[in-house]
């Protein structure tokens, strides 16, 4: 079992420097990426410092800990994309074109080849820039070491990043049936909308239903809330952590065993 862990965890090193060696082979278009990922994040910043130059609070948020919020958000997406989007959203073309049949064929999870072969190193600097947003916003705020919450933010963060992925996956295994699932994957787009907000502007009669659909039933407006509520904010709601842990380990066992079902009713190219 050990052994058969550490395959897979050299495996996808290999990806990794295989990634970095394509993308090093040219330069200026990881420059390029690198670049845009910083000036989104500039605009993003400079978007929120000028609401919150009209006023102290949003959405019962303070500067420092939406701060911290967006920097999870950035940081959690950077991961997302860096290791699973890119290989996700290609699936539906791996199946048009055939090359799944070569995927089947090799003695290695469908599934982790699938979705990890694949690493893009443009999407490391969100996360590091992410991180850097996340610790200046801590040191801003002066807040007081607390070993305990980092832990539990960090296993909170792995949550959100399974349950992202889990989302992914479901949606790029329709593509067996659909080939071309552009459609659905905007879904990811939307998905990332939400994340991008606190759950507190869901309140009032049109947006506490919107909320709850997207808090227990497809809980997506956690993924980057509970993480940071954790570490910056006094977390009231504890069962949140519970739908949260719990959610995200249902979201991988059902996307696996969907990505499984879909693989069944694929049928190669050359039939």
């Amino acid at each position: 079992m050990t052994s058969s862990i550490g395959r897979y965890f050299r495996l996808m090193a290999a990806f990794a420097r295989f990634g970095l060696a394509n993308e090093l082979a040219f330069r200026a278009n990881f420059l390029v990426k690198i670049v845009v990922e910083v000036l989104w994040l500039a605009i993003l910043l400079l978007f929120y410092a000028t609401i919150f130059s009209k006023t102290r609070v949003v959405a019962n948020w303070t500067r420092n800990e939406y701060l911290f919020f967006i920097g999870c958000f950035y940081a959690l997406s950077g991961v997302v994309e860096a290791f699973f989007l890119s290989n996700c959203t290609n699936f539906p073309e791996m199946i048009r074109t055939g090359e799944l049949d070569f995927v089947l064929l090799r003695p290695i999870d469908e599934q982790f080849l699938v979705s990890t072969r694949w690493v893009d190193w443009s999407s490391i600097a969100s996360v590091i820039l992410g991180g850097a947003v996340m610790i200046f916003a801590l040191f801003d705020m002066q807040w007081e070491f607390n070993l305990l919450r980092i832990v539990a933010f960090l296993l909170l963060f792995t949550c959100g990043v399974a349950m992202a992925y889990s989302f992914i996956l479901l949606l790029s295994s329709t593509s067996v049936w659909m080939i071309r699932n552009q459609n659905l994957m905007e879904l990811w787009w939307l998905f990332t909308t939400l994340m991008r907000y606190p759950r507190e502007i869901y309140q009032g009669s049109w947006g506490l239903p919107f909320g709850m659909f997207f808090t227990f039933v497809i809980p997506v407006v956690l993924v980057v809330n509970v993480p940071a509520r954790m570490m910056v904010k006094s977390l009231d709601e504890w069962y949140l952590v519970a739908v949260m842990v719990v959610g995200s380990v249902a979201l991988i066992w059902a996307s696996r065993r969907f990505f499984m079902y879909a693989l069944r009713s694929y049928r190669s190219a050359s039939s």
